[in-house]
């Protein structure tokens, strides 16, 4: 199929930052693309050739959308997975697949794949509700401290509470949950794994991630992971395994622990591009936006390796800032050698809410870290 300057159509699910991303790379190809997002200001708006305003949770809404379209993907996991099955009976293209999404949408049947599938991960418990959990501590069948999830619909740091005393379950929503052991671990790791049509597989360097210790999310992203080689090599092959078992196509990143002996758990899959492959943008041969596509439209893969040492800052909403959005000392940090910053257009601005990022490239890593740091000390994300 021609999909360069043709009359194909790529469907995309979801019109946040990751979508803006993406399409920054089928403008590169001339790709013509479809994009369906709930918000009209959602990111995606200004880059996609057609935007459709619909609820992505809604049977109709995504299967008359993906009707429309010759391949659909996704940019966000919370999406109506019946409607995608739907399509995919009637020989619609859908990457990821139904199946890959039905079971990581869900954090619990998630955890069970990868018992399954023989894939390591932290001990956890499964839970119908939130209220159960504290009868399980009660009669012995769980131990303090763990790291209560919700099973659906948590995101960047949302749904996800570590519990070191009962009195930590008070306010959590009575939903349908995990409890996961708590890992004393190193490092926090990433491998993202691009997969094609055809089976062509590739993967990104390993990265290392900081997260907030308030908000949960990721604060640094480093490129290539400050780990011996040795467990680089557990994290590829845990995460070759990981996509082996799903057999999804397109993008695979797999988020890891590693712990205190250097063995790798999996903590969580994303089936599409992630945070965790921003800096791929400015210091990759290929970036996984561009990768992306190459694996859902069956072309050959790109090079993954680093052309230079990459670290990315995430920028979000400044505590105790709500409304129209400044980004304040932005010049000061583009004074900086090897700095680029990515502003995903969102106008309102609230409390640790992604608004964009900045990628620091150096041959040095740390002294790609040192400017790092610089940067997030120095700008911030206001409002007026």
């Amino acid at each position: 199929m021609n999909y360069f300057s043709s009359n194909f159509k790529l469907g995309i699910l979801g019109g946040g930052q990751l979508g803006k991303m993406l399409l920054n790379d089928t403008r590169k190809f001339d790709i013509y693309t479809c994009v369906l997002e709930a918000s009209n200001e959602a990111p995606c708006k200004i880059a996609s050739n057609e935007f459709h305003l619909g609820d992505l949770m809604d049977y109709d809404a995504v299967y008359n959308f993906g009707k429309q379209v010759d391949v659909l993907t996704i940019e966000i996991e919370n999406v109506n997975v019946d409607a995608l099955e739907a399509l995919e009976k009637e020989g619609k293209k859908v990457y990821p697949s139904s199946k890959t999404l039905r079971t990581i949408q869900n954090k619990a049947t998630q955890k069970l794949f990868y018992v399954d599938n023989n894939l390591p991960t932290a001990p956890f418990s499964r839970f119908a509700y939130t209220s159960e959990i504290k009868e399980a501590i009660n009669n012995g069948g769980l131990s303090l401290p763990f790291v209560w999830k919700c099973a659906q619909f948590g995101y960047d740091g949302t749904g996800v509470k570590i519990v070191k005393s009962v009195q930590d379950l008070e306010g959590l929503p009575n939903v349908e949950c995990i409890a996961e052991k708590l890992v004393p671990f190193k490092n926090e790791l990433a491998v993202i794994v691009a997969r094609s049509a055809s089976g062509e597989t590739k993967t990104f360097p390993v990265v290392e991630m900081e997260f907030h210790p308030v908000a949960n999310q990721v604060e640094y992203v480093i490129c290539p992971a400050r780990i011996s080689d040795a467990v680089a090599q557990k994290a590829v092959e845990v995460a070759l395994k990981t996509s082996k078992a799903y057999n999804h196509v397109g993008l695979l990143a797999v988020e890891m622990f590693q712990t205190q002996n250097d063995d790798i758990l999996i903590n969580e899959v994303a089936p599409r591009p992630h945070n965790s492959g921003h800096q791929t943008i400015e210091a990759s041969y290929t970036s996984q936006f561009e990768q992306h596509l190459r694996a859902i439209l069956n072309l050959p893969l790109g090079r993954t390796d680093s052309k230079v040492g990459g670290v990315m800052v995430n920028l979000v909403g400044a505590e105790g800032y709500s409304g129209d959005v400044v980004y304040e000392n932005i010049e000061a940090i583009m004074k900086l050698d090897g700095v680029t910053p990515h502003i995903y257009g969102k106008k309102q601005t609230r409390p640790f809410r992604k608004m964009g990022h900045v990628t620091i490239v150096n041959e040095d890593l740390n002294e790609a870290r040192r400017i790092a740091e610089e940067v997030k000390k120095t700008i911030k994300v206001i409002s007026e």
